[in-house]
């Protein structure tokens, strides 16, 4: 995945084993990938690593055929052992340099940042892109508290590569979070709890298409 390719990327949707069980993750990326989700991310905590490693073959083979870039979380080593193209790591991670040594030249790194000082960093430490949350709050990362609308265009104008708005964000409050400057953004609970997701994929997608 080049930067280009990155660029052109949207709706960022995270398979999150949380909230889906294993053996329904390649059918639940299937849908996803249907819906116009432009990057997978496969997010597994408390999972072994050969379990994480097997999931990650079997969603980088289906999506490959689909021309979708996968990105696992956490374990560099398991995004070059499945050749998926990102790892995506969190504050508390490996620095960018070393992921991306582990990973392999040509995988992207991604990491989570939670205020504008933060991506900042981020971007100075070379990550191809940023996750930038939590706008709303979220079960997802309960330890950290929302960032709010307000901080979304001061980021975009401090850091110049890809950032997708992550946390809480649902269809309902896509319009909103687009309002206030986001480009891109990670859809999880919403997309995953939805009865179809492959049409809640692509109304969100709808959405961010004519996003400047």
């Amino acid at each position: 995945m080049t930067p280009a390719d990155l660029g052109r990327c949207r709706l960022y949707g995270i398979l999150d084993l949380s909230y889906v069980e294993s053996s329904e993750a390649e059918n639940v990326a299937e849908q996803m990938i249907d819906g116009g989700v432009d990057l997978i991310q496969l997010r597994a905590k408390a999972r072994s690593l050969e379990e994480i490693a097997k999931i990650g073959a079997t969603l980088h083979n289906l999506a490959s055929r689909h021309g979708v870039p996968l990105v696992i979380n956490d374990y560099p080593e398991i995004a070059r052992r499945v050749r998926a193209e990102g790892a995506h790591v969190g504050q508390d991670d490996l620095p960018v340099a070393a992921v991306r040594e582990i990973a392999g030249a040509n995988c992207v790194v991604g990491k989570s940042t939670h205020s504008v000082d933060q991506a900042i960093r981020a971007f100075c430490e070379g990550a191809d892109y940023i996750g930038f949350g939590p706008i709303f709050a979220t079960p997802t990362k309960p330890d950290y508290p929302p960032i709010g609308l307000d901080e979304i265009r001061k980021v975009h104008d401090a850091v110049s590569i890809p950032i997708f708005c992550i946390g809480g964000i649902k269809l309902e409050n896509l319009p909103e979070v687009i309002e206030a400057g986001a480009r891109r953004v990670v859809i999880v609970s919403g997309l995953l709890q939805a009865r179809d997701k492959a049409e809640y994929a692509r109304s969100a997608k709808k959405l961010l298409t004519f996003v400047i």
